[in-house]
């Protein structure tokens, strides 16, 4: 495959964003209220020629038009509870990304969901073992040890191989598409915004486009349809927000959630 134009999806919600998945205003700036991500998924069922596709590998070309694939990150509830069957009533099937150390807490999906989801036609795949917060700045041994234990722990659950993950935090760099490739994973999401499909040390890393609270019914369609103001919006806030994460280093997690929480008002 050499272009493919992923859509990266964390939690969906009923009533409330700590339903599902990690807690935190960080964290609820990516959750989407259940009204949003069916108007989104109608939006797309309008553009899409045909049903996303799945990415078990490195896989091969891919001709015409850009190939979509769905994918969701974090492991919580809501991927079984809220999402999956809204995906299959279209005859889509998603990637589920599971964060392993989580896996049975509240708020996240159990062994037994892994396999159900998984019978279902799902790619259940590993995103990390501990969720780090900047993956990048990891030392390559804790690099290798957060997706060789994280792979290891979901073949023992799903009974088959695991080859496909997706990055935790958006710090992406060469080493840890490598080391991803050294712990047998052959498919590495990341969060860079890009349709191309690069190849590092023999693992396929493909870019995404975030899907986040407040984006519109609309944003996501609009994406897969490639309006230029959508794919180059998404561009340049990624790259604004790059910058300022390499500025602010290990600072960046509590800045984001300072910025995400809400505001008391006060009075002139």
């Amino acid at each position: 495959m050499t272009r493919l134009l992923s859509l990266l999806y964390h939690d969906v919600y009923v009533d409330h964003p700590a339903e599902s998945g990690f807690g935190g205003a960080a964290a609820e700036r990516y959750k989407i209220p259940l009204s949003d991500f069916e108007q989104q998924l109608a939006g797309l069922d309008r553009v899409l020629a045909r049903a996303p596709v799945l990415v078990t590998g490195s896989g091969g070309a891919v001709d015409g038009e850009v190939p979509v694939a769905l994918t969701v990150d974090d492991g919580g509830l809501a991927y079984l509870s809220l999402i999956a069957d809204r995906l299959e009533a279209r005859g889509w099937r998603g990637h589920c990304f599971v964060t392993t150390d989580r896996i049975g807490r509240p708020g996240f999906l159990h062994k037994r969901h892994l396999r159900e989801l998984q019978a279902r036609g799902h790619v259940i795949g590993s995103h990390s073992a501990s969720h780090p917060g900047r993956f990048a700045a990891c030392s390559p041994q804790e690099m290798l040890r957060e997706w060789s234990s994280s792979r290891r722990v979901l073949q023992d659950i799903l009974g088959n191989d695991v080859t496909t993950a997706s990055l935790p935090g958006g710090y992406f760099s060469a080493r840890v598409a490598r080391t991803a490739a050294q712990a047998g994973l052959e498919a590495l999401f990341t969060s860079e915004p890009e349709t191309r499909v690069r190849e590092i040390s023999g693992c396929a890393v493909f870019g995404r486009f975030a899907i986040r609270h407040g984006n519109g019914a609309d944003y996501p369609a609009r994406l897969v349809a490639r309006a230029p103001t959508a794919l180059y919006g998404a561009w340049l806030g990624w790259n604004a927000k790059k910058g300022l994460k390499a500025l602010l280093g290990p600072g960046y997690p509590g800045f984001a959630g300072w910025l995400a929480a809400p505001r008391r008002r006060t009075r002139p």
